[in-house]
């Protein structure tokens, strides 16, 4: 086993990693990053989710550092790609005009904008990145991690890392069990937690479900039906709750009222993408509206030059590949559920590709051709990882609960104000049809804060939470779970390492003193990390 030390170690170089990573390096801390693909990016590159957002995105609602980014990805497309005068000369220039997102495109455009981040600060030394390395194990001495034990996927040498200070920003939180950090996992009992929508008895394998996505453009007059998938016939047959004719259909419940709703699929619709704009409370009625073609397009054609590109690019993340068979982690088949939700998916494509009514009248549209490429290229075509919508949580000194954020609960007031607020977020509580077998869970949220203690063991002093692994519970990580809060989430960490670094404290004392949480707070207010929402009408 290799050995070598680092003041910061990061582990997991998703959203929150990178953050964490590039904030304390760019701080002047020697930094350790490590992940287990061959992408940084998480949730929005390896996994295809474009980014899911809230309606306040282009004015307010996020870190100096997320707005950044956004305005990077399209002077990217905007130097690299042949756009149409009137996309280039769209200031909120959406690349695939999609119904999710004002900023729906190509996670490769995302992973280039990641490397630029990353690249000076590698350079300088501060910097250290090991891709496609893995946690294996961990060392402690008493409440502190001494260590950490990485394995290169490709070779099999272990590298045994010594840090000052810890960001687990793994996307399943993987790190917690590897020391024996405290930690929580799937849905917790009402009288633990008082949330009005908590079962009444714990279940820790009830999670939400995890989603293999994949890319699609469509090639008329040509056949790239893809081989039957060995379990096509098992989830064809599945019928869930509130699934009338199951997860390989046009027809899905409705997030909010679980009635089925008939939705379309056409391949490349006519029409300016430009008049595409994102419904956050989810009001389509129209048939076109309800076309999942348009829901994540990634690149729609009319946005280019001709001749650019044959057709729109989508990226499907819809119900019908959400798969609730059984956990991913802390299961003991969980490599099986992560193999059996790779096989739904091919099985929703082979189904699209054969079976999907058309409204010719028809059945199939054999000319979708599965993009790999544009998601990396694994193996099966689909995403390298699958999209991970709950990880393990940290049993941390706050504990954010539904109470705090529900519109229901606090309605006019808002949600909860914490004193030790080190951001803000904005998403409904949108929990999918789990593994426990619980139907849609959709809570209405005031816009809310993110707490310091969230990110803060209740017990190991020199780690800290960068990614969905925070103190919140199976209901409240339904809101915090989205990319623009994990950015936060790990753009804060990297600060408080490098501040408690500085001042040679930790971030318990912080988050404890009067006077050192508001110094810490005009650093993140000189960074450009809003803390507070601005008074909304209606809010």
């Amino acid at each position: 086993m290799r050995e070598t030390e680092t003041q910061l170690l990061v582990v997991g170089g998703g959203v929150g990693g990178v953050l964490a990573a590039v904030t304390a390096a760019g701080r002047g801390i020697r930094t350790t990053l490590t992940e287990p693909t061959d992408w940084l990016g998480g949730v929005l590159t390896t996994q295809g989710v474009p980014p899911d957002e809230h309606v306040w995105i282009e004015r307010f609602g996020c870190t100096a550092t997320y707005r950044a980014y956004r305005e990077a990805v399209r002077a990217y497309y905007r130097r690299h790609y042949p756009l149409t005068e009137a996309a280039a000369a769209r200031r909120a220039f959406n690349p695939g005009g999609a119904k999710v997102s004002d900023l729906c495109h190509e996670p490769r455009v995302t992973l280039a904008v990641i490397e630029a981040m990353v690249a000076p600060l590698r350079a300088s030394g501060l910097l250290r990145v090991l891709m496609e390395h893995e946690p294996v194990g961990a060392e402690t001495d008493g409440d502190r991690i001494t260590a950490v034990t990485v394995r290169d996927r490709r070779t099999g040498e272990t590298t045994a890392i010594a840090a000052q200070w810890v960001v687990d920003a793994s996307e399943t939180g993987e790190l917690l069990p590897l020391a024996g950090v405290e930690y929580v996992t799937g849905a917790e009992a009402r009288g633990e937690t008082g949330e009005p929508h908590a079962p009444e008895v714990a279940d820790p394998m009830n999670m939400q479900p995890v989603s293999v996505c994949f890319a699609l453009d469509h090639r008329p007059g040509e056949d790239h039906v893809v081989d039957r998938p060995d379990g096509y016939d098992r989830f064809k047959a599945a019928r869930a709750l509130d699934w009338p004719h199951g997860q390989l259909s046009l027809t899905a419940p409705h997030p909010k009222t679980r009635q089925p709703v008939q939705h379309m699929f056409v391949p490349d619709p006519e029409g300016d993408p430009a008049l595409i704009r994102p419904d956050y409370d989810d009001r389509r009625v129209g048939s076109m509206d309800r076309n999942l073609w348009t829901f994540r397009r990634i690149a729609a054609r009319a946005n280019f030059r001709p001749g650019t590109y044959p057709g729109d690019l989508t990226l499907v993340n819809w119900p019908q590949i959400d798969y609730w068979g059984g956990p991913v982690f802390d299961h003991p088949d969980a490599a099986a559920h992560e193999r059996a939700a790779r096989e739904l998916s091919r099985s929703f494509l082979y189904w699209l590709q054969t079976e999907v009514p058309r409204p010719d009248g028809g059945t199939g549209w054999p000319g979708l051709r599965l993009r790999g490429d544009v998601l990396g290229d694994s193996a099966d075509g689909l995403a390298k990882a699958p999209y991970i919508r709950e990880s393990r949580r940290l049993r941390a000194e706050h504990t954010i609960v539904e109470q705090e954020l529900s519109l229901a609960v606090r309605g006019e007031a808002g949600a909860v104000a914490h004193p030790d607020s080190v951001g803000v977020g904005m998403y409904r509580i949108d929990l999918h049809p789990s593994t426990g077998g619980d139907p849609y869970i959709d809570i209405g949220c005031c816009p809310f804060e993110l707490p310091l203690g969230a990110l803060i063991p209740v017990r190991v002093e020199n780690l800290l939470a960068g990614a969905k692994n925070i103190g919140t519970t199976h209901i409240t990580n339904g809101a915090y779970r989205m990319p623009l809060v994990e950015w936060n989430i790990g753009e804060v960490a990297g600060h408080l390492a490098a501040f408690c670094t500085e001042r040679k404290t930790s971030p318990r004392q912080v988050r404890a003193s009067e006077a050192l949480l508001a110094e810490f707070h005009r650093e993140l207010d000189d960074a450009g990390i809003e803390r507070h929402w601005p008074r909304i009408a209606g809010y």
